[in-house]
């Protein structure tokens, strides 16, 4: 690759600066999204909620979308050929349609953990994450093999159609505009509830997804008509897309992953009836031994009842341990003898035969 080569001017031009401004974010958030994956990587065997557990497939599958977010921003910067063409088209809509149902399966999730329920399992938000991917990856294959396969001077010409191109690269990603609605309302549903833990999870994807809206707002509405009214259609369509990509990026780390890794390993504080409901009743174990003779008895008995008949004796339990006990000795109480009287002793004495 050398700049002398006008497809790659914008990778190492000094002139236009924003090339290297932007090659060197995206740069960096590879690099920070690969340390975000080996750092959630180590810290599963530290997590003991399982709440929290199964969530983890489903951010390691974020964070490669992420990365492939910051890897696409290069496409834009280099100038539009027959190779970028196609990947531009394909992986910007998959990529983003990729980690925002993810988004979106964790705040379904959480729509049930803050009402004190359990949520849908790792493989259904797994199955609903490459289930809602793959409508957008459908959409653009068949953009790319149907549509630019026949019309593949589009992208080689220098302006062939401006306008229609960009309008239909935002046509390809109405899709991704409806998840990013149905995730942001699902988010916003997912903060009502009496789990206030859960809710610091809620609240992290509403304000991902509120930036990610504005975001999105913002580079359609200059792709389709701020550009042609400031005069710089054809400058500025790239630069206002590989932002866009490098912006969102950043916000899906610094705004949803990185507070969800620092809430990963943290116990619970305020969520007891959830934590009753996660655990099954006859594996928590209790303090003590119970005595279950007692047990048995009360239940035979009742709180009202008086003497039990030797009918309702309740049995010993075979699990109590058996011990002999040594013989117990006799003891007597002393009872009182009755002293002589010392008149009838006189009178005995007195009384003589006739």
């Amino acid at each position: 690759m050398s700049c002398n080569n006008d497809d790659y001017f914008f990778l190492c031009s000094a002139q236009d600066a924003w090339g290297i401004v932007l090659e060197t974010l995206a740069a960096a958030g590879v690099v920070f999204t690969i340390a975000l994956m080996l750092a959630l990587l180590i810290m599963v065997p530290r997590i003991s909620d399982n709440a929290k557990r199964e969530l983890v497939p489903i951010q390691l599958i974020f964070l490669l979308g992420t990365l492939g977010i910051f890897g696409l921003t290069f496409a834009f910067i280099i100038k539009l050929n027959i190779q970028t063409c196609p990947t531009r088209f394909f992986l910007f809509g998959v990529l983003f349609a990729i980690c925002f149902s993810c988004l979106l399966a964790h705040a379904s999730k959480l729509v049930r953990l803050v009402r004190g329920g359990l949520g849908m399992s790792w493989w259904v938000m797994l199955v609903t994450v490459i289930a809602l991917s793959l409508v957008q990856i459908i959409i653009a294959i068949l953009y790319v093999a149907v549509y630019l396969a026949r019309n593949m001077n589009q992208c080689s010409l220098p302006n062939p159609n401006l306008q229609d191109r960009n309008i239909d690269f935002v046509l390809i990603l109405i899709y991704v505009l409806l998840l990013i609605a149905i995730t942001f309302l699902v988010s916003m549903i997912s903060m009502c509830g009496p789990c206030k833990y859960w809710k610091r999870h809620s609240a992290h994807i509403y304000i991902t997804m509120f930036f990610s809206i504005g975001i999105w707002v913002a580079w359609i509405v200059m792709l389709l008509s701020g550009n042609n009214s400031l005069g710089n259609s054809p400058q500025w369509d790239d630069p206002v897309r590989a932002i866009a990509l490098v912006a969102n990026g950043w916000v899906f780390l610094i705004l949803y992953m990185v507070p969800e890794l620092c809430l990963l390993t943290r116990q619970q504080s305020d969520c007891a009836q959830d934590k009753n409901q996660t655990q099954p009743r006859l594996l928590r174990q209790t303090i003590g031994v119970d005595n279950r003779v007692f047990t048995q008895e009360d239940s035979i008995q009742g709180p009202c009842s008086g003497r039990s008949s030797p009918s309702s004796v309740p049995r010993f339990d075979a699990t109590l341990p058996m011990r002999e006990f040594e013989p117990s000795k006799e003891f007597s109480i002393p009872r009182p003898q009755p002293r002589p009287n010392a008149y009838m002793h006189y009178r005995t004495h007195d009384i003589s035969p006739m």
